[in-house]
């Protein structure tokens, strides 16, 4: 049966997330599966850097004009997965996708190394590459003969925040008896119920 929480899920999500950058095996700390639909109604996955979670949601960054970001121009339902087996929590997320202010891009954007930069700006994410040897040669020239130059976020990057609708928190158990609680958002309430493993 479920029932009305007063509980922000998203500050349970924070502390599982801290726990698991904590003691990550991983190079990629933060990283999260986010799950789309194309045009032709097939999911697509794949994970990026989760930059921020806060009570209004989840933040990735990405190019607009790239397979995920023409998906949600479509399509702005989007799923999110976290999958931290060194600490024995999976949290899945279903929710809705919107842009980050400017202000927010800006700021995931100028938090990025010179190289990030420089490479989502050279890079023409998800389109076709014919000649790799020359996208290295842009990226090693752009960087040796400017390498501290301030780089302006392009018009066509920027963050992406998830509002949830749906979180899922799978504890695992060596018992096989695997705890699930399900939050659920109606409007501005969250309720909360588990769920048989």
């Amino acid at each position: 049966m479920s029932k009305t929480v007063t509980e922000n899920p998203l500050e349970k999500f924070n502390h599982y997330w801290d726990k698991a950058k904590q003691h990550s095996p991983l190079s990629q700390k933060s990283a999260v599966n986010i799950s789309t639909v194309d045009p032709q109604g097939f999911p697509q996955s794949r994970f990026v850097d989760l930059k921020e979670v806060h009570k209004q949601g989840l933040v990735f960054c990405t190019r607009f004009d790239s397979s995920k970001g023409k998906d949600i121009e479509l399509n702005n339902k989007v799923a999110l997965t976290a999958w931290w087996d060194h600490i024995g929590i999976q949290i899945r997320v279903s929710g809705v996708a919107h842009k980050t202010s400017v202000q927010a891009s800006d700021q995931y954007w100028n938090s990025r190394s010179q190289s990030a930069r420089v490479i989502s700006i050279l890079s023409k994410q998800s389109h076709v590459l014919d000649d790799p040897h020359a996208l290295y040669e842009q990226v090693d020239n752009e960087l040796a003969s400017n390498p501290g130059r301030e780089l302006a976020r392009p018009d066509n990057w920027g963050g992406y925040l998830i509002e949830p609708v749906k979180v899922e928190f799978l504890t695992f158990k060596k018992s096989r008896l695997h705890v699930r609680e399900l939050f659920t958002k109606t409007q501005q309430t969250w309720s909360y119920c588990l769920l048989h493993p």
